[in-house]
């Protein structure tokens, strides 16, 4: 296996193989380093910050006082690079004094405060490639006349540090690898994802929008993302209430004290938004957790044997304190919508009400068509004292009854040490995102913490207080992040069932057919069916493209014959032919697919 010369951030230089992904990191960190280098040659007076070199490939943060670098600037710096290339540049190493350091970088007030941040007794250790430097916070190859393989992808606004106070600089993103048909599938890949990207797909298709200028973090959901979001509520919200689930609305606000009772704020309060003072004492805090708010519905009212399992659950909003640079579309949002869900029971019910409620999370998956899962068995990791709360007793219990809870069901998993909630053990259920990523989408979780600090008992069949356990559990995430991870998943092209427009109605001419359309419409809107009739002055052709631009699953195209006939012409996305139908034909179809959750039948 070939090797290459890689050199460390203490300055020493090794032979490591050049396939590895050490060595891959390496050649992506030069490369971040060589696009610095040709930014400051190509663009004088440029101000530079962060050379970041990571699994998905290298980027450099810049600042112009004219326009920023455009994408089409991108192909001659790429050329620069590969110049440096020919001719072999070196990296060297060099521990400066901070002075020589800010020197160097002169007036730059990224570069200055990088080194600042990096200085150890008044020196800081820089890679250097000519003129240009970085900080040695990584391995780097040596050498540049591999680097051949790069392209320079996109360009994009990033604050400086991810956070939206500091400057809003231009981030160019690269990849490259040694090979040449290693890249030809990375691009391929990436081509994938921006076809998948559910934040273009969102663009497209109107979903919804996020606006930093209104709030980072915080989506707006237009109609058709809103339809589809509300359809995949009342569906769950359906399922749950035939499970026995009683479904509550409780506050976005709580007090501060209810969290420092649950260990949340200990645990918990760099994701939590800071407290509002109510100016008398009271600080209330924008919840980050619907638990506690479910723990005072069941302690509003004595409990008994009879009641449990109490199962409690509401699609609640919540709120978490994301930095600017980690939010991303509908995956990483500051406000969300969580499909929460927590059951109080006896020790005894444990067992039962675990089979039951992975019962309903494979049922749902069912209808959702998921089927590329895992099982992740999250436990704590006890060495990490200030993670998790401290009993040991408590954990050994919770631990060895979920291990049990799986062998009864005898479901293959593998066991995550370091993964699990601060108050207990859980299950993960791992999804494969439509590029291959694994996500969480499902958890539940065994809790014998929280009722033991909010004193939560029932009474049992021998008149005595016992305390309860508490599971929680979530069957589909945020409402969020799930339709982030299906629009993904189908590419946009919605199942029927869950598509924001079901049908779109075309009429060949307004004056002699429109009439026709609106009486089609209105007895599929009396089915519950999601029509719109396209009235625009627009030509046919161009009216059917968009139809399927939007990714309607059927559009219906009426003229003389469809009159006459009373029937309709039917042509579903993706498909070029047309079929005649009679509209009860029509209907029979389109009901049974909705009712099937669009699956083959």
């Amino acid at each position: 296996m070939a090797q290459v010369a890689v050199m460390s951030p203490d300055g020493s230089v090794k032979k490591i193989d050049r396939d590895s992904e050490e060595g891959l990191q390496a050649l992506r960190k030069l490369s971040a380093l060589m696009l610095k280098a040709a930014l400051q040659q190509e663009f004088k007076g440029i101000r530079l910050g962060e050379v970041v070199a990571d699994e998905d490939g290298f980027h450099v943060d810049s600042d112009k006082d004219n326009q920023q670098v455009s994408a089409d600037e991108l192909p001659a710096l790429e050329d620069v690079i590969k110049g440096m290339a020919k001719d072999d540049v070196k990296v060297e190493f060099a521990e400066m004094a901070v002075d020589d350091a800010m020197a160097a970088v002169k007036d730059d007030q990224f570069s200055t405060e990088l080194i600042n941040e990096n200085a150890n007794d008044g020196k800081v250790a820089m890679y250097k490639l000519g003129d240009a430097m970085a900080i040695a916070d990584q391995d780097i190859l040596v050498y540049g006349d591999v680097v051949k393989n790069l392209k320079l992808l996109s360009v994009a606004g990033a604050y400086w540090k991810g956070m939206s106070s500091n400057p809003m600089l231009q981030r160019i993103y690269g990849t490259v690898f040694y090979k040449k048909d290693a890249l030809a599938e990375d691009l391929k890949k990436r081509q994938e994802a921006r076809e998948r990207d559910h934040r273009v797909i969102g663009n497209q298709l109107d979903l919804f929008f996020v606006d930093p200028k209104v709030g980072a973090g915080l989506p707006y959901w237009m109609p058709k993302g809103a339809t589809i979001r509300r359809t995949i509520e009342r569906y769950i919200i359906d399922r749950e209430v035939a499970d026995d689930y009683k479904h509550v609305y409780t506050p976005v606000l709580m007090n501060l004290d209810a969290y420092k009772t649950s260990g949340h704020w200990e645990h918990y309060r760099d994701d939590m938004f800071p407290p509002m003072d109510m100016g008398d004492g009271e600080m209330l805090e924008l919840r980050p957790m619907n638990c506690p708010s479910h723990i005072q519905v069941y302690k509003h009212h004595i409990r008994s044997y009879r009641d449990l399992p109490l199962r409690i659950a509401e699609l609640g909003m919540m709120h978490r304190y994301e930095k600017s640079g980690a939010l991303s579309g509908l995956q990483r949002v500051r406000e969300m919508t969580l499909n929460d869900g927590h059951t109080f029971v006896a020790l005894d019910q444990i067992r039962s009400e675990f089979a039951k409620i992975l019962k309903l999370i494979m049922s749902v998956y069912k209808d959702f068509d998921i089927t590329d899962y895992s099982f992740r068995l999250s436990l704590r990791d006890p060495k990490n004292t200030k993670k998790y709360y401290a009993n040991d007793e408590m954990w050994e219990k919770s631990q060895t009854l979920l291990k049990a809870a799986m062998d009864d069901l005898n479901l293959d998993y593998y066991e995550a040490e370091g993964e699990a909630a601060f108050y207990g053990p859980k299950l993960d259920i791992q999804t494969k995102t439509a590029l291959g990523n694994d996500e969480t989408m499902s958890t539940i979780q065994l809790d014998f913490m929280l009722p033991d600090r909010f004193g939560l008992t029932y009474v049992g069949k021998d008149g005595k207080e016992h305390m309860p356990v508490m599971i929680h559990r979530g069957v589909v995430g945020t409402m969020e992040r799930f339709v982030a991870y299906l629009t993904e998943i189908y590419k946009g092209a919605f199942p029927t069932w869950l598509a924001p427009e079901q049908v779109h109605i075309i009429p060949v001419s307004e004056d002699a057919h429109g009439e026709y359309a609106d009486e089609l419409a209105k007895k599929m809107k009396a089915a519950n069916i999601r029509v719109v009739v396209d009235h625009r002055n627009e030509k046919m052709g161009y009216k059917i493209r968009e139809a399927q631009t939007q990714k309607v699953p059927y559009t219906l195209v009426v003229g003389d014959d469809e009159l006459k006939s009373n029937g309709v012409s039917v042509r579903k996305y993706g498909e070029k032919e047309q079929n005649e139908m009679s509209q009860d034909a029509f209907m029979d179809e389109i009901l049974a697919d909705i009712a099937s959750y669009s699956r083959e039948k």
